[in-house]
């Protein structure tokens, strides 16, 4: 890795030195040697800040490109090791390591299990990542693809070795891509616009999704029928890709019916063109002729069916059942493009699979059984994954929208007219009335607000969707700041509006494709989400579509909004408890419960490793199946090439097997005392965060002052507005640029703050006590995770660089005070922390601390010009460069950072 590093720098700094010239080459130089005594402590920071605080804006700006890059390129050498330490360890024959599916089944044959117990757990299993749009991917695709060509280069030199000619060569091509890189722009030009997150989020599929989703259902399949064959485990594919680009208009006014139907329609064409362009593959590769072997009766019929008369093809029939297999599936695809078909279309996926199965009974009915497992086997298990939709694409708006749509609904059709006045009960028994009732409520020529009709154009373009594509199209309806029984019953009544919800009358039972999922974000909704889920299990109209979906119910939950609301304990057992207490009310109901987990990347907004997470769920809360988004640059991370999507995709479908399976939770019987430490930290947790956050005077003003939040707002990163609504309050702000701008600050506040206080505050001085955390640490993977994982935000932190940031505050009072607050709390957390996991912030994760250890000097140079340059524009220089500056600084730190958004 160092090798690499120093090579991919050195490249660089050549490619600096001939295209900005020796001088601008000697400042990036001398600016990195700099930064790296600061960091061994062989200079003082002041000194390194004040000769960077002299620069010409077009120098910084130079500075700063150079930093970012070295950034950009470090990640790939580090990647890169990674993926090379696996292979050696895999050649070397070592055991496998947590979180494969190897390592996950051979826990499962130690545990000895009972093949009802399997086939209890496993019934209806599902993982799937959802993909969303939320903005902290700050890389242009442009940028992206270099540093991919890079990668593939280190890649082929790994696999094949250069030399001679082919080093020359080789280097020539790296030097290419390093000054494309350099010669490239960092920023956009222009905010992204919903459509090119559309897009952005299809491309995953390409480079990692369609190959490595079916490989890895198949590959789970196949181990479970090996060791439990008469368990019919997993009739449905475990892992279901899902989205949220194009449906999540929560906060975004941008989506809208057309966009709706765009991103539906934009899934479909890239599922059929994969299944095309499968299809078309296997009509070459599928030359058997007829005088050398016999196929099925039903295979001549398929044939024959095609209409393919060359005299070319007479004796290829399976290559004519191929062509014909494929002019329908190019008919189905001329339907989703509101084209006339030339042909008769398929009518669903289910009907195309059949067309499959009767091409691989064929081939293994005369011997060819190994032609009929290879690509005609991928393609089926494609079909069968992605369908003709590709995924699945979730609605989501807040439940006030849909209350004030309701009302004006109800008004309009005179049920009554004050729908909004009416108390919690009055509003249940109106709303489960109407959804006995199979009329609509409004008609085609009825006058409603731009919102209501936006609100139910868009559920309309849902349904044509599904109509058009099948149920998977759009499988679930979350609603945002949900804390009552009729947030749920409103959006089932717009869902039979539009024709989704079929009431069932007559004797008929209710149906409906589309999920109705409550979200659970601040502190209060988690701590009463089972009393409304409870509630909502006793109404009858409510539990029957509950039972028409097969006694199944999906819960999301917000790990964003909690945090900002309560802090980074107080928001993780908040959910904990949460979880305990939903599956709880699952299990009263005769329900199947299945968790949404809303986390970000960053570890104040629910991330960090996805296998320890789901680990440290409480027990009965993974029960087979979760979703899980994965947001802004996490998605590249995981699946910008096959194989880290393999590994994690894995990670996501091993954690799942262990939890539902085995006991991991690791507090023997009588867990309650443990239950009760985590009560008493986190309220303690809580207070302390709320004094800072919520309770001090002037808190908002430093921390719009002493962040780029403002500046935040201006970086073309996504379609989304960074605020719910305008406002100066904390409530008011996205939990997204709340903790991207602590990040670039390198506070990483959300992601620690009040618990230093809270454990302090409990042990007291009590050895006995810090023993107990000790103890816990050790034996409970919650508490573990939610150490480790704060861990990584301390070790990422500088309070130094922050200190910095804090000058930024005009008023000197305000400053003093608050930040007196974080750099005393940072203190009592560290110390705390290493009290009781024995060991350094990063002991539990060698390989982010060799990266810390390696890569951090270079964002030295980035945060100083950061806080020069915005001390500059906010006193009024508003320059060009000045404003460029600032935008790359962020751009930077993010990309060297990794999981900051």
């Amino acid at each position: 890795m160092r090798t690499d590093t120093r090579l991919l720098g050195d490249v660089l700094g050549r490619v600096i030195r001939e295209q900005a010239g020796e001088r601008i080459f000697d400042l990036v130089e001398s600016t990195r040697t700099e930064a790296f005594r600061v960091r061994r402590s062989e200079t003082d920071r002041d000194t390194l800040a004040a000769r960077l605080a002299t620069l010409e804006p077009r120098d910084a700006l130079h500075v700063v490109r150079a930093f970012s890059h070295f950034s950009l390129l470090a990640n790939l050498a580090e990647d890169l090791h990674h993926d090379r330490r696996r292979t050696h360890h895999r050649r070397a024959g070592s055991p496998p390591q947590p979180g494969s599916l190897d390592a996950t089944f051979a826990a499962l044959d130690a545990a000895d299990l009972d093949p009802a117990v399997v086939a209890r757990e496993l019934a209806g299993a599902l993982v799937s990542p959802v993909i969303t749009a939320h903005p902290t991917e700050v890389r242009r695709k442009t940028v992206f693809e270099v540093q991919r060509r890079v990668t593939e280069l280190l890649r082929t030199r790994d696999r094949a070795g250069v030399e001679g000619a082919e080093q020359a060569a080789w280097d020539a091509a790296l030097w290419r891509q390093v000054l494309t890189l350099w010669q490239t722009a960092l920023l956009r030009l222009s905010r992204l616009r919903l459509t090119d997150e559309i897009t952005e989020g299809l491309r995953y599929y390409d480079l990692s999704l369609f190959e490595v989703l079916p490989a890895v259902n198949t590959q789970v399949r196949a181990a479970l029928a090996q060791r439990w064959p008469d368990a019919d485990l997993l009739p449905t594919p475990v892992l279901l890709p899902g989205s949220w680009i194009g449906g999540d208009r929560d906060g975004n006014p941008f989506v809208t019916a057309d966009v709706v139907a765009l991103a539906t329609r934009e899934h479909a064409t890239k599922a059929l063109e994969h299944h095309l362009a499968e299809l078309g593959a296997l009509e070459s590769e599928l030359s058997l002729s007829s005088r050398l072997i016999t196929p099925t009766a039903e295979l001549d019929a398929l044939a024959e069916a095609s209409g393919d008369s060359s005299p070319f093809r007479a004796d290829e029939p399976y290559r004519r059942a191929v062509r014909g297999v494929r002019d329908r599936l190019g008919a189905t695809l001329a339907l989703v493009r509101d084209e006339i078909p030339a042909t008769v279309p398929y009518t669903d996926a289910a009907e195309l699979r059949a067309d499959l199965a009767t091409l691989d009974t064929s081939l293994r009915s005369h011997g060819a059984g190994a032609l009929a497992e290879d690509r005609l086997a991928r393609l089926d298990t494609a079909v069968e994954v992605f369908g003709f939709h590709l995924c699945g694409l979730d609605l989501r708006q807040n439940s006030s929208v849909h209350e004030e749509v309701v009302a004006e609904l109800l008004a309009w059709a005179g049920v009554h007219p004050g729908y909004a006045s009416l108390e919690e009960d009055e509003r249940v028994a109106m709303l489960a009335q109407e959804l006995t009732l199979r009329r609509p409520l409004v008609g085609p020529r009825a006058e409603l607000s731009e919102t209501t009709a936006g609100e139910l154009a868009i559920v309309a373009a849902a349904a044509d969707a599904v109509r058009l594509l099948g149920p998977r199209t759009v499988p679930n309806y979350v609603i945002s700041m949900c804390s009552s029984v009729s947030d749920l019953l409103e959006v089932a009544v717009l869902l039979k509006e539009v024709g989704l919800l079929n009431p069932g009358v007559d004797g008929a039972a209710p149906s409906c494709p589309v999920g109705v999922v409550p979200l659970f974000e601040t502190i209060e909704d988690l701590q009463q989400g089972a009393a409304t889920l409870d509630a909502a299990l006793q109404v009858p109209a409510y539990r029957a579509l509950v039972t028409a979906r097969g006694e199944s119910q999906e819960v999301m939950l917000g790990y964003s909004d909690s945090n900002k609301d309560g802090g980074y304990l107080a928001a993780n057992w908040a959910l904990y408890r949460a979880e305990q207490e939903l599956v709880e009310v699952a299990r009263t109901h005769r329900v199947r419960l299945r968790f949404f987990h809303g986390r970000g990347g960053t570890v104040g907004r629910g991330g960090g490793p996805s296998y320890d997470a789901i680990l440290a769920q409480p027990p009965g809360a993974v029960a087979g199946s979760l979703r899980i988004t994965e947001q802004g640059e996490v998605i590249a991370a995981k699946y910008a090439d096959p194989a880290l999507a393999r590994r994690n995709l894995e990670a996501l479908v091993a954690a799942t097997l262990e939890s539902s399976l085995l006991d991991v939770e690791g507090l023997g019987d009588e867990p309650e005392a443990a239950y009760a430490v985590l009560d008493d930290l986190s309220a303690r947790a809580r207070r302390a965060y709320a004094a800072l956050v919520h309770e001090t005077p002037g808190f908002v003003d430093f921390f719009r002052q002493a962040t780029p939040v403002g500046e935040l707002a201006e970086l073309n990163i996504g379609s989304r507005p960074p605020s719910r609504k305008a406002g100066g309050s904390i409530s008011d702000l996205r939990a997204i640029p709340w903790v991207f701008s602590w990040s670039q600050a390198r506070i990483m506040l959300p992601g620690w703050y009040g618990t230093g206080t809270a454990l302090q505050d409990w042990v007291g001085g009590d050895d006995a006590r810090l023993a107990q955390l000790s103890d816990l640490h050790a034996r409970w993977p919650f508490f573990r995770t939610t150490l480790s994982n704060m861990g990584m935000v301390l070790a990422k932190s500088d309070l130094g660089l922050a200190r910095r940031y804090a000058e930024l505050v005009t008023d000197v009072e305000l400053r003093d005070r608050v930040f007196g607050a974080i750099t005393d709390e940072h203190e009592r957390t560290v110390r705390m922390h290493r009290a009781i996991t024995g060991g350094d912030l990063l002991a539990d994760n060698p390989a982010l601390a060799r990266s810390i250890h390696h890569r951090f000097p270079y964002l030295e140079p980035l945060n100083h010009l950061q806080v020069e340059l915005l001390a500059r524009w906010r006193g009024g220089d508003h320059g060009s460069d000045v404003h460029r500056g600032i935008q790359l600084s962020i751009n930077g730190l993010a990309t060297a950072l990794r999981n900051s958004g």
